[in-house]
């Protein structure tokens, strides 16, 4: 039996047992007694009666262990050519003095404090700094636009908001200043004061009474001790799209949060104190948080922040010079990323250029890794490339190879074998479990393990419906695949409407909602086509309004400029099509996944509950000219 093995039949055989023993690996100010309360929340809660804080174990601990002159942060940034080591001392001491500046402005333990940030170490420090008061962060990615993030600030109703005056993008530079000021304005909730930090590339323009300057009020700021929390009190919210566009605010609690990606770190990655480890994404979706932020300084290593693009910053080497430069033991990134840099350097020979040698693993998640660019990086590096399955939702990996639990060999298109406390299963529309290697909806059979998120913020019956009321006793993932004889997942795709474009989960719906709102446009469809380099990208189907005279291209290039100002740059919508008419149900609904199917140019059938399957010609030839 392998240790991966023997670890699942330990979990399986005691699964509470299991993750007490991991919570030792936790400093708790009260150990909890009960690992998991079964009564509590929508499918219970784990460590219920544990008070511990998240930012003492990611950082004050270290220190007092001996590790303050170690680096906790690499910030490399090839946008602006500098590269900034901030040790666990160091680290510690501007957190507390945030937490400080935080608390005197009058943020305290359960209030919401909004983060808007670039890639920058003040976004990590700002995160952990409200993880010291027992503030609740919910960081946005710099890339929403207004609208956006006016919808965040009316479900969080923050005190604060911490921005900056830019972000920094390959041949531009994209000032956030404008558009927080603008969501403000449109946002019902108005937050009490905001902190700015100014970037000398574009500062920003303060509005007196509620704008500050960030790095003067941290700088001033008293140091602030570690509040106690309860282990199900939430450390963060985190917004993710809903296929009715409306936001889901994903919450997650200190003490399971802080256990699961712990214990993760060993177990998944293979790391230890001490250790390089980078996650190439970006503080604003959920590996940023688990996995630039958390997991390393909760096990003690040390976490790159890295703020560029995998080519043309300067090229599609500059990820094999971070790794060398900064001795990276494992990484983390995106299919995406690897497609960017395969399509650019497709020999391999900018990678060439670097030693490589303390590299051991590359990780992949964030949408399922085509074989052949897995294949590739792995015969270039000579090391595991392992494609591993999670969401938003689930904080770590639901699936993974564990290089300390005995990797098996990866196997290309599969996200490996489930983790030690999730139970993965196959299921039909009726929700029976199908035979192995058949495929059906993935689900997880109830609890979830710690780490993943108990609810959504003030949504809790949203939280019922959205992912327990399809299948009772099982956690709905929304995703489709199937689980082969030897315990293989593979994730073949989502079952709802929300689109995975290089990772990031955006919703149909929203997009549909701007398109809409378009004065010459009747009715529109848009769903996620497959692309090379993304996964998926958006493509718009529109219908428009009688006696419309102008052209389809003007129109079309208004649409696209119009997602692209409501939603923001990151939809990736770029395709809008002028078609006579949408295919339907005579019951009037959207054959979305018809549509899927001829954009991708995989065969299809006209559905049996087609209002006319003559529409389908139509939409073939509008997709393919």
């Amino acid at each position: 039996m392998s240790r991966y093995e023997a670890e699942r039949a330990a979990w399986r055989a005691d699964p509470q047992g299991w993750w007490m023993r991991a919570a030792r690996a936790i400093d708790w100010i009260t150990p909890p007694r009960t690992a998991f309360d079964p009564h509590s929340g929508p499918h219970g809660r784990w460590f219920p009666d544990g008070v511990l804080n998240t930012c003492h174990n990611a950082l004050d601990r270290h220190v007092a262990a001996g590790r303050g002159a170690q680096a906790a942060l690499i910030h490399d940034s090839p946008m602006t050519g500098r590269v900034t080591r901030i040790t666990y001392a160091e680290l510690t001491d501007r957190v507390a003095r945030l937490a400080g500046a935080l608390a005197a402005r009058g943020v305290a333990k359960g209030e919401r404090v909004l983060i808007y940030m670039p890639m920058v170490p003040e976004a990590a420090i700002a995160m952990l700094a409200c993880a010291r008061l027992g503030a609740i962060h919910s960081v946005v990615f710099g890339g929403f636009a207004a609208a956006e993030l006016a919808a965040r600030i009316n479900d969080a109703t923050p005190r604060a908001v911490i921005t900056a005056s830019c972000g920094l993008e390959p041949g531009r530079v994209v000032p956030y200043k404008p558009l927080l000021d603008a969501a403000i304005g449109m946002a019902a909730h108005k937050p009490d004061f905001c902190l700015v930090l100014q970037r000398p590339e574009a500062p920003a323009e303060l509005i007196p009474g509620r704008d500050e300057d960030y790095a003067a009020a941290e700088a001033a700021g008293a140091p602030h001790p570690c509040v106690p929390v309860t282990a199900t009190d939430p450390l963060y919210i985190l917004y993710t799209s809903g296929t009715t566009g409306q936001p889901k605010g994903i919450v997650r609690d200190h003490g399971g949060h802080a256990v699961a990606l712990q214990h993760s770190m060993r177990m998944i990655y293979g790391v230890e104190a001490g250790d390089v480890y980078w996650a190439a994404s970006d503080v604003g979706w959920v590996v940023g948080h688990s996995y630039i932020v958390y997991a390393p300084l909760l096990a003690g290593c040390t976490s790159v922040l890295f703020e560029g693009k995998p080519v043309g910053t300067p090229d599609a080497g500059t990820f094999w010079r971070v790794c060398a430069e900064h001795g990276v033991r494992v990484m983390f990134t995106a299919p995406t990323a690897l497609r960017a840099i395969r399509k650019e350097d497709p020999e391999g020979r900018l990678m060439a250029r670097h030693d490589l040698s303390r590299l051991e693993a590359l990780f992949l998640a964030g949408e399922r890794c085509d074989p052949p660019t897995a294949e590739w990086a792995a015969e270039r590096l000579n090391i595991p490339v392992v494609d591993h399955w999670w969401q938003t939702e689930t904080g770590w990996a639901i699936t993974a190879g564990f290089r300390d639990h005995g990797l098996f060999p990866p196997r290309p298109g599969s996200g490996g074998k489930p983790s030690p406390g999730f139970d993965v299963r196959v299921l039909d529309a009726e929700g029976q479990e199908v035979a192995p290697g058949a495929e059906g909806a993935l689900a997880l059979r109830l609890p979830l393990p710690p780490g993943c998120a108990p609810t959504l913020w003030n949504a809790e019956a949203r939280y019922t419906q959205a992912y327990l009321s399809t299948f009772p006793g099982f956690y709905d993932t929304s995703d489709a695949g199937r689980v082969d004889e030897e315990g293989f997942v593979w994730v073949m795709g989502r079952t709802d409407d929300v689109i995975n474009v290089a990772g990031h989960r955006l919703s149909t719906g929203a997009m549909e909602e701007v398109l809409a709102s378009h004065p010459d446009v009747a009715e529109c469809a848009v769903v996620g086509a497959a692309d090379a380099l993304k996964g998926q990208v958006p493509l718009g189907l529109v219908v428009l309004k009688a006696g419309v005279a102008r052209g389809e291209a003007e129109i079309a290039a208004e649409l696209v400029a119009l997602v692209r100002q409501r939603i923001g740059p990151v939809a990736a919508f770029r395709d809008a099509r002028v078609v006579p008419r949408l295919p339907k149900t005579r019951s009037g609904k959207i054959l979305r996944a018809t549509i899927r199917r001829i954009a991708d140019g995989q065969d299809f059938a006209a559905p049996a509950t087609i209002d006319d399957p003559a529409i389908l010609d139509e939409i073939q030839e509008a997709l393919t000219r």
